[in-house]
């Protein structure tokens, strides 16, 4: 059974920076697409960033081109976000997901093309 566990949220000033993990198991993720999504209050669910397991290529939302960065850990089956000059905007449950859609193109960033999902961390940014 696929399990994904994040960790590495927490609270943050303004300018500050993060390094969220999402630790994968249980399943075969050589084919997949790994994604960042976040939910804020009272909004929907949005990708933030995607790795192709295989070949590494990223996907980033306009909103954080230039101050986040995700890599993947091939040997650890870890996926991590790198978050720098954090905003308040960038408040929110981030959830790491893990897509069959590996080979696609374009890169899958609907929340519906993901099947697997871990249970989220709080990033919360002070002003």
């Amino acid at each position: 059974q696929v399990q994904l566990v994040e960790s590495g949220g927490g609270l943050v000033q303004a300018g500050g920076s993060l390094r969220l993990s999402c630790a994968a198991s249980g399943g075969t993720f050589s084919t997949t697409a790994m994604a960042w999504f976040r939910q804020a209050p009272g909004k929907e669910r949005e990708f933030v960033a995607g790795i192709r397991w295989r070949g590494g290529s990223t996907n980033y939302a306009d909103s954080v081109k230039g101050r986040f960065a995700v890599a993947r850990d091939y040997a650890k089956n870890t996926v991590y976000l790198q978050m720098n000059s954090l905003e308040p905007e960038d408040t929110a449950v981030y959830y790491c997901a893990s897509s069959p859609a590996g080979g696609t193109y374009p890169y899958p960033k609907q929340p519906n093309e993901y099947n697997y999902w871990g249970q989220g961390t709080q990033v919360t940014v002070s002003s």
